[in-house]
């Protein structure tokens, strides 16, 4: 049976299979499964039919407890129902999951497979998820290619159906996932034929009917339970059977050979490794190379796991095997052993090899990157007299010492293959021209084609490492290039960070996205990249991808000029071929944003193979010599007079791990690192030692033009715009300033990191400037680094009390005096978050407690190696954490709790004291207990406090009395001297959703805690679903048809218990608005929920992120968003910050791509979403405007 080829990731693949079987999909998003869920409402939402004739029908739900629970009732109800998950989302899964197998319900989920968090979040893969539900009675199939996901999906569905056991369908989360090849995909004829009809139609009759009333899910007492457990075993006995019935089919139509479990080597073999998932294919390739070295080596690949069939497992090994070694991708603290490894030693007894020696090993948790020589090292191994137990690969383990050493690093690739890589920036494009690549090659040649890409955990802004492979042989490399043909850097600030040219073969080709001349390139390339090229013979090109962008209108977006550069390099198609495929990609991918889009990218892939510089260089580069590294600003710490501090934890973790990670030599970094910090504790402030000089164009400021607003400073959304108030003696040499307005003898400058700054250029927008004319200009970063120095200006004459007496803390102004305790942050460009967060620590940063959800806010707040969120000169600053996505809201109450808790036994003591007659200690007590739920007087009061503690201390002496005792107990408390401001940050998808419940009843408690909600109205870190906070008509994953359904109020919900304090803000419509909602909200004694309205890139702004604020200004003054604030302290709680919206409600949404998207492609269901979603808006101001009046009126409700 001959196939359709088709370019495509693992996630696709998986979606493609289901969709054919699936008549409900009950889903929820999560990383790296989410793009399952969504191809399969994007196939929905156009009319793709299943093999019953329909297309599916999906439902979002609000988690994926919640998903689970409603694939538990579809299939009940009779309807085949799947879900797609991973790691966490697993995990909420398991309840539920008893329940199907218990009830023997055909579902099937298909899991990329990923870590759970544990120590920290990883997005990236593992098996520790799939592991824990060995024990939940789901039969587990495991795919270890986009091929295998393809086909062995087949079987999980099929085999679900007929054998009444659900299934759980996984392969390795972003390996296989995200990895794109060329496959055989299925005709849904084909697959039609193959399923049971008879099992199917009694799964239908057995569906809850009242036309056939059964009840199902009985409470059972000790006398039958365990009877009726025992009695699903004949269901788990021949599921073996049948998985190997339609692998036997699939084979007899596609020509596969597919069993439970394959032996891949030497008939003859007498070391073997057992392993599943993406690890298999790079031990097939290791196999085969270390076969023609005349080793006797070999793999068993197991496919089905739960149920495992002891004789399907023991037939596959050769006779001649004497050693095992098993792989698991999961750590089991506490075990004798991973589950893998105990169940082949539980299968080998009684058999034939029950004397074999067999260990068992860890690798790839977290996807870490395991090689070749990785498995060549587990094969030596077992060669050794004493082979080590318990081993892991890749790491170097020198606490423990379970690691293996490599001794042995060969290139396993099939001859003919050609291996590229291509270093990028987030958003810039280079992902999503690599993807196009791909898909060109591998569906316009015959060549065997894969892609992968590696991301680091910034957002948008940050490193993108994309690893494309082609040739004429199959590609099971399942690994990184670093042997590579072609090497292109897409962004020039990585040439002096990475070692992109060590990967270069001989011979190989260079490309450099820059328009330096030669004398340049020959002054300011590192010897190291000379002596790579020269020596190797590298053929070295440069193209100016970012003046041909700009000159096109493209901005930044410079991917489609270095993709066509590829193309005329690589010579891997016909470049006449190469460029149509090329500008047909350009309409697909950019159609939705506009024909001017389209065009101006079509353009690019002209001046891409037009402008291209071959550089002759010269053969002295080979001998290049190193210069000593320039003193740059990253030497100087924030935290400067905590000499302690500094010299010990923060510096530490700067030089042994921020430095080596963000130079892309983490891998190498040993167990003994970290130590210390085994519970995953990172010091504050490391952010700033990063300098990723990334930006291509940097704020100038123009004094001349300088209002003193600060405004630009209230917007940034990484803060490394600042003004700086310096005494006229102090100034230093060099800084240009301007008298201080009300403030004399002091200067005035505005200051800017311009290593740190990602060239958004929201601070130049908002700019107000002098008569028409801006007070900062975008200008190339080349041109402001000499400016760098003045910036560490800014933590030296920061909180200056003068200044902060003059212009109030509570003031958008003097606001921005105030160090920012959140700087640098890894957020996109133009972030809409950020501002609001950075807002909060400039006014109680101090005193901060933080529990933040996970979500984009916890990946560009607590990225390892970098923390953003940083300590003043005293060392104190916010204390971060983060438990999971669901639990938010409990997490930061459980906090407050525990902090009031342990506040109230140091009462107990104070009070004491405030009623002795020892004047050194009463009178501070006093004060003390007066202040105490004050946050700025509880300052003051624990200053006098501890100075009278310690005085009290020195006086009394060792006598041991009560009081000496006690003076010691309340000073060993003094971290609870000063109130903390609990704060609870998190997005729209955890407020509005997953965390909603959590969230509602710790409002309901009346705890003093603050809720910071980042609406950006998707959910951003998945990548742009649908949640509860979406309006109507907007597009995202999960509404690829537009979300028909309106915006849940989440605060008048919270408004409707009377006692929470409530407000929306929108920074850029109204910074005095947003700066007292925090104000106020932090000083109300009880509850308070602040819903700030956050653009995102998701959004499609026109014109980029730069508009981030000014779009937000129009979303209040269209009526789109409306400024609130509600204060139950006050008489008249309620106050209406919006005014009457004035402009065109439509003319805004339409500005925003996921608006206009549906306008272009669905214009009829466009015009009816929006009219109603205009009305929505309406309601909702007129609504808000009585709730005023009638508060106005009442003065209570």
């Amino acid at each position: 049976m001959s196939r359709k080829m088709q370019t495509m990731d693992g996630n696709t693949a998986a979606a493609h299979v289901s969709y054919a079987f699936t008549e409900v999909a009950a889903i929820y998003p999560i990383t790296p499964s989410s793009v399952m869920a969504e191809v399969t409402d994007q196939w929905a939402s156009t009319g793709r039919k299943n093999i019953f004739g329909q297309p599916v029908k999906v439902v979002e739900m609000q988690s994926e407890a919640g998903a689970a629970g409603a694939v538990h009732g579809s299939l009940a109800a009779g309807a085949l129902t799947t879900t797609y998950t991973a790691s966490q989302g697993l995990l909420l899964m398991i309840p539920n999951m008893y329940k199907m197998a218990g009830e023997l319900l055909p579902s099937v989920i298909h899991v990329s497979a990923r870590a759970v968090a544990s120590h920290a979040l990883s997005i990236f893969g593992d098996h520790s998820d799939v592991m824990a539900c060995r024990q939940t009675g789901y039969a587990m199939l495991c795919s270890s290619n986009p091929q295998e996901v393809m086909d062995l999906g087949a079987v999980a569905h099929l085999s679900a159906i007929k054998g009444r056991v659900p299934f759980l369908h996984f392969f390795d989360g972003f390996r296989t996932s995200h990895e794109i090849q060329k496959i055989e995909t299925w005709d849904y004829d084909d697959l039609a034929s193959m399923i049971d009809h008879e099992a199917l139609a009694a799964f239908r009759a057995r569906a809850l009917n009242p036309e056939n009333p059964i009840l199902r899910g009985t409470a059972q007492n000790p006398d039958i339970f365990f009877q009726a457990r025992e009695a699903s075993n004949k269901y788990y006995l021949a599921v073996p059977a049948i998985v190997e019935d339609y692998m036997n089919q699939i084979n007899a139509k596609t020509g596969s050979n597919y069993k439970l479990f394959n032996y891949y080597g030497a008939p003859d073999a007498e070391k073997i490794i057992v392993a599943m998932g993406s690890v298999c294919d790079t031990v097939e390739e290791t196999v085969d190379y270390l076969i023609s070295k005349g080793e006797k080596v070999g793999l068993v690949k197991v496919r089905l796991y739960r149920p495992f069939s002891v004789k399907h497992f023991i037939s596959e090994i050769p006779s001649t095997v004497k050693s095992i070694a098993v792989m698991d991708r999961t750590k089991e603290p506490g075990a004798i052993g991973e589950p893998l490894y105990l169940d082949v030693c539980n299968a080998v007894r009684g058999t034939q090899f029950e004397n074999a020696v067999i260990v068992g090993g860890r690798y790839g948790l977290g996807s870490k990157d395991t090689t070749p020589s990785d498995i060549i090292a587990v094969f030596r191994n077992l060669e050794s007299d004493n082979p080590k137990n318990n081993f892991t690969v890749s790491i170097e383990d020198d606490v423990t010492g379970f690691s293996l050493p490599v001794t042995e690093n060969p290139d396993t690739v099939p001859a003919g293959t050609i291996s590229c890589k291509f270093w990028g920036i987030g958003s810039d494009g280079t992902v999503g021209a690599n993807k196009n690549s791909i898909m060109i090659i591998g569906d316009h040649t015959d060549k065997k084609v894969q892609a992968y890409f590696a991301y680091d955990s910034k957002k948008s802004g940050g490193l993108t490492i994309s690893h494309l492979r082609f040739g004429d042989k199959p590609i099971r490399s399942t690994y990184y290039v670093s042997k590579a043909d072609f090497v292109a850097c897409h962004n020039i600030a990585y040439i002096d960070k990475y070692d992109m040219t060590s990967d270069l073969k001989e011979g190989g080709t260079f490309l450099l996205n820059t328009g330096w001349t030669f004398e340049e390139l020959d002054n300011r390339l590192p010897a190291k990249v000379k002596r790579d090229i020269a020596r190797k013979k590298i053929k070295f090109y440069t193209v100016d991808g970012v003046s041909i962008a700009r000159e096109l209108g493209l901005g930044h977006h410079y991917s489609m000029v270095l993709q066509a550069s590829f193309f005329k390099l690589a010579n891997i198609i016909p470049i006449e071929d190469a460029v149509k495929y090329m500008k047909d990609a350009a309409a697909k991918s950019f159609g939705r944003k506009g024909e001017d889009i389209v065009r101006m990218n079509q353009m690019a892939v002209d001046r891409g193979i037009d402008s291209i510089v071959e550089v002759k260089y010269p053969e002295s580069w080979a001998d290049a010599v190193d210069t000593e590294p320039k003193e740059t600003a990253e030497a100087t710490c924030a935290t400067c007079t905590c000499s302690e501090k500094c010299g010990t934890m923060l510096e530490k973790f700067r030089k042994e791990i921020l430095e080596p990670v963000n130079s892309q030599k983490g891998d190498s970094l040993p167990v003994s690192t970290f130590v210390e910090n085994a519970d995953g504790s990172f010091p504050q402030g490391l952010a700033a030692f990063e300098k990723r000089g990334i930006a291509v164009d940097v704020p100038e400021w123009q004094p001349e033009n300088c209002i003193q607003c600060t405004f630009c400073s209230f917007v940034c959304p990484h803060a490394v715009i600042r003004p700086v108030a310096i005494p006229e003696a102090e100034v230093p040499e060099g800084l240009v300033t301007v008298p201080m307005t009300a403030m004399p003898g002091y200067r005035y400058a505005i200051v800017v990191s311009q290593l740190d700054c990602t060239g958004c250029g929201v601070c130049a927008n908002v700019c107000p400037g002098r008569r028409g004319a801006k007070a900062l200009v975008m200008k190339p970063l080349d041109t402001q680094l000499e400016k760098q120095e003045y910036f560490e200006l800014v933590y030296k004459y920061t909180d200056d009390p003068d200044v902060l007496a003059k212009f109030k803390p509570t003031t958008v102004k003097g606001s921005q005096f105030k160090q920012p305790l959140l700087e640098f942050s890894g957020a996109c460009p133009g972030c809409g978050e950020t501002p609001y967060a950075r807002l909060v620590t400039q006014l109680f940063g101090d005193r901060m407690v933080i529990a933040n959800a996970t979500g984009c806010s916890s990946i560009w707040g607590g990225s390892a190696p970098s923390t953003p969120y940083t300590t003043n000169r005293f060392g104190k600053g916010p204390a971060w954490a983060n438990s999971l996505f669901e639990d938010n809201a409990e997490y930061g109450y459980g906090m407050a709790i525990a902090n009031r808790q342990r506040r109230a036994k140091l009462a107990d003591i104070i009070k004491k004291f405030a009623d002795s007659d020892y004047d050194v200690i009463s009178g501070p007590a006093k004060e003390w207990l007066e202040s105490m739920d004050d946050g700025e007087k509880s300052k003051v009061a624990a200053a006098a406090l501890e100075e009278a503690l310690n005085k009290a201390v020195s006086e009394c002496g060792e006598c041991g009395c009560e009081f000496d005792a006690l003076y010691k107990e309340a000073l060993a408390m003094k971290d609870l001297f000063v109130k903390q401001s609990i704060w609870i940050f998190g997005g729209d998808g955890w407020a509005y959703d997953i965390g909603f419940g959590g969230l509602d009843h710790v409002i309901a408690s009346g705890e003093d805690v603050n809720i910071l909600v980042f609406d950006t109205e998707v959910y951003s870190n998945t990548g742009g679903q649908a949640s509860k906070a979406t309006p109507t008509g907007s597009v995202a994953q999960f509404a690829a048809a537009g979300k028909s359904t309106g915006k849940k109020d989440l605060a008048s919900i919270a408004m409707s218990y009377g006692n929470v304090y409530v407000a929306q803000v929108a920074m850029g419509a109204d910074f005095n608005q947003c700066l007292k909602a925090f104000v106020e909200a932090e000083a109300y004694r009880g509850p308070s929920l602040i819903i700030a309205y956050a653009p995102c890139i998701s959004h499609g702004i026109k014109g980029g992120m730069v508009n981030s604020m000014a779009e937000t200004k129009k979303a209040v003054e269209a009526g789109y968003w409306i400024n609130f604030r509600f204060n139950p302290a006050n008489e008249q709680p309620f106050t209406l910050d919006s005014k009457e919206p004035k402009s065109s409600y439509t003319d805004f949404i339409l500005s925003e791509t996921r608006y206009s998207a549906l306008a272009r492609s669905m214009p009829e269901r466009a015009k009816e979403l929006f009219e109603q979603a205009e009305k929505q808006a309406k309601a909702r101001y007129r609504r808000f405007a009585k709730l005023g009046e009638l508060y106005s009126d009442n003065g209570e409700e």
